[in-house]
């Protein structure tokens, strides 16, 4: 996989803000050297968040992000800054653009709306860089400007390499820090992958978890084997060694679990992904909220990606039969996909989450504060099928030393 390759959720997520017309998409253009967003002097120009995969080195694989102005106005500007807050969501590093020609009434650059923005920021730990668009309009260098902010031009390309190392430097101080798998084994450990190849499976290729597992094993120096549930027995005999480590796919959690010996050590990708995405603890404490059920609660059983369902999708049908079978309840199940993650999650008794593969870890975060915030419990898929199977303990024995053991089904 080559860095146009990487997901979008593996890539530092750089977004500009700023009010219309302060030259939000030039700076864009100017920092990426590519015509990524369409300049105009019109305001208004950037109706929707502009998104762009690229490399910006000596970084590596990002994602830009443009937004429409923070100033709109009318009922679809509401909806445009409506949106551009919900970038804020997804956002690792923000540049906030302001126009260096103009100022306020009290001699300072910083308008209402953009204080607003760079207080938010400061709120939600995002690194920000201030970016002071226009300077080639001014005499001599422009003074009052708010600490740590960059005079530049997008017309000229005047401090456009210093913009650059600043977001550089913010951005690699976000990347994370945290292995898939990769900490769990030594070099030359063999890990036995579980992946099962039915309707649900991508066809001519193996689901993003599923590849990133197998990189990060081959990082770390170890050696991945794959098989299907139906081959394990047969594959484990002619392995010769015990595997360090089997990951399973959660839908086959159950067989895996029955035909593995116990002395080898168990857990799915999901649950994986759980700890790649900062939430290991949290789903852990999450998913005993099953335990507490009554006949009426909603769940929400929420996926970072959409797409096309089959008759046995796992989030639509299998998660709600098996949590209905482990609770005799009558539960209210509820959906959201994409980007789609409601604000407010009063009306839910338990959040079910995917593994996030698709969202980067920001995101991730941001809806379990969600969650946290408004003192509903938060899961994911592996936890509530590990759970209902019985198998919780065993697949949460090989992180042993970095959670609290949960009590005893």
């Amino acid at each position: 996989m080559g860095l146009n390759d990487t997901p979008a959720a593996n890539r530092i997520h750089i977004a500009f803000f700023g009010r219309r017309n302060t030259g939000k998409s030039s700076l864009v253009n100017a920092v990426t050297g590519q015509d990524l967003a369409v300049v105009s002097e019109v305001k208004g120009t950037t109706t929707d968040p502009v998104r762009k995969a690229m490399e910006l080195l000596p970084l590596g694989p990002v994602l830009i992000i443009d937004t429409p102005g923070i100033d709109d106005e009318g009922p679809l500007g509401e909806l445009r800054i409506r949106r551009t807050r919900q970038e804020l969501n997804k956002t690792d590093v923000a540049v906030l653009v302001l126009d260096a020609s103009e100022k306020t009434a009290g001699g300072g650059f910083l308008q209402d709306v953009e204080k607003e923005f760079f207080d938010i920021f400061q709120a939600k730990g995002i690194p920000c860089v201030i970016a002071a668009n226009k300077s080639d309009l001014l005499e001599g260098s422009p003074e009052g400007l708010p600490g740590g902010a960059i005079p530049v031009s997008a017309k000229n390309g005047d401090n456009i390499p210093a913009l650059k190392e600043r977001i550089v430097s913010l951005a690699a101080a976000e990347e994370p820090q945290t292995r898939l798998v990769g900490d769990l084994i030594r070099p030359a450990d063999l890990v036995l992958l579980v992946t099962p190849i039915d309707h649900s499976a991508p066809k001519g290729r193996l689901i993003l978890p599923q590849q990133q597992t197998i990189r990060d094993i081959l990082e770390a120096g170890g050696v991945a084997v794959a098989a299907q549930e139906g081959q394990l027995r047969e594959t484990l005999k002619q392995l010769g060694k015990k595997p360090r480590l089997v990951i399973t796919d959660s839908q086959v959690f159950a067989e895996v679990a029955a035909e593995l010996p116990l002395d080898i050590p168990l857990t799915s990708f999901s649950i994986l992904f759980a700890r790649y995405k900062g939430g290991l603890e949290s789903a852990v404490r999450g998913v005993t909220a099953l335990d507490h059920l009554k006949s009426g609660d909603k769940i929400l059983i929420a996926e970072g990606c959409t797409h096309h369902r089959q008759c046995e999708d796992i989030g639509t049908v299998k998660l709600p039969r098996w949590i209905k079978n482990y609770r005799s309840t009558e539960t209210e199940f509820c959906f959201c996909s994409g980007g789609e993650f409601p604000e407010d999650l009063s009306a839910y008794a338990l959040i079910v989450h995917c593994g996030g593969c698709m969202l980067n870890d920001r995101e991730m975060q941001y809806r379990r504060r969600c969650a946290e915030d408004q003192l509903i419990p938060f899961t994911n898929y592996g936890m509530v099928i590990a759970q209902v199977q019985g198998i919780l303990r065993r697949s949460l024995a090989v992180f042993s030393s970095q959670l609290t053991p949960p009590p005893a089904a």
